[in-house]
C-alpha cells in the first residue's frame, strides 16, 4: 500500500528535533539555549527559531525568561509528577469514555500503526523514537475524543512528565498495554479499557 509522503514544514522539523534532545536528555536540565547557535545548526534565520522556542515553551519543555532567554525545563518535584499522573488519567478516561462505540476501522489501523512502530523502535532499542510514537498514541486517542481544546490541556502535562520518565528502556510491556487499551476500546468495554490506561500510566 503505497502512503503518502507528509510534507512536514521547517518549523515543525526543528521542534521535533529539540523535543527529541530534550526528551533524551541530550539537552539537559536547565541547558540555556542559544538562538544564533541554533539558526547555524537548522540553517534558518533567528525568526523560526524564535517561533520554535515559543512553542516549546508552551508545550512545557522550555521556561522562557525576560533577557536571559530559553532554557530547559527541570524535572517536576515527586508531588507534582504525582500530580500530573492523576490529571492525565483523568483527561485519558474521560477520552475513552467518550470514544468508545465511536472509532472507525480506519482509526484503529492507525492505533495499530502506532504500535507496530513502537514495537520496532523498542526492537532497535530507539527509546527516543519509542517514547514519541508512546506520545503519538495518546494523543491520538485525545485528539479522537475532544480535539484540539482536549489535547491543548493534555500535551503540556504529558511533555513535562517525560522528563521523569525511565521506564520506557526497560519493558516490553509498556507496547503490550498500548495493545490492551486498544483492545478494549475495541471490544466498546470501558471497564477493560480504563484497567489497561490506569496500568500504562504510572
Amino acid at each position: 500500500m503505497n502512503k503518502k509522503i507528509k510534507i512536514i514544514p521547517v518549523r515543525e522539523q526543528i521542534a521535533d528535533a529539540l523535543r527529541s534532545d530534550i526528551i533524551s536528555g541530550e539537552l539537559q536540565a536547565n541547558t540555556k539555549l542559544n538562538e544564533q547557535q541554533l539558526a547555524e545548526r537548522f540553517g534558518v534565520s533567528r525568526g523560526p527559531i524564535r517561533d520554535v522556542l515559543l512553542k516549546l515553551t508552551k508545550e512545557g519543555l522550555l521556561v522562557s525568561k525576560n533577557n536571559v532567554g530559553s532554557s530547559v525545563s527541570s524535572p517536576l518535584s515527586a508531588d507534582m509528577q504525582k500530580l500530573s499522573i492523576d490529571i492525565r488519567r483523568k483527561i485519558e478516561e474521560f477520552a475513552l469514555k467518550n470514544l468508545i462505540g465511536h472509532v472507525t476501522e480506519k482509526q484503529f489501523e492507525d492505533l495499530d500503526d502506532i504500535i507496530d512502530r513502537m514495537q520496532e523502535h523498542f526492537n532497535k532499542e530507539e527509546f527516543t523514537e519509542l517514547t514519541k510514537a508512546d506520545i503519538e498514541f495518546h494523543q491520538y486517542l485525545v485528539n479522537l475524543a475532544g480535539g484540539e481544546d482536549l489535547v491543548n490541556i493534555w500535551y503540556p502535562i504529558v511533555m513535562r512528565m517525560r522528563m521523569n520518565y525511565q521506564r520506557i528502556k526497560t519493558s516490553q510491556a509498556l507496547v503490550d498495554e498500548h495493545k490492551d487499551i486498544v483492545n478494549g476500546v475495541r471490544n466498546k468495554d470501558l471497564k477493560e479499557a480504563t484497567a489497561a490506561l490506569r496500568k500504562n500510566i504510572k
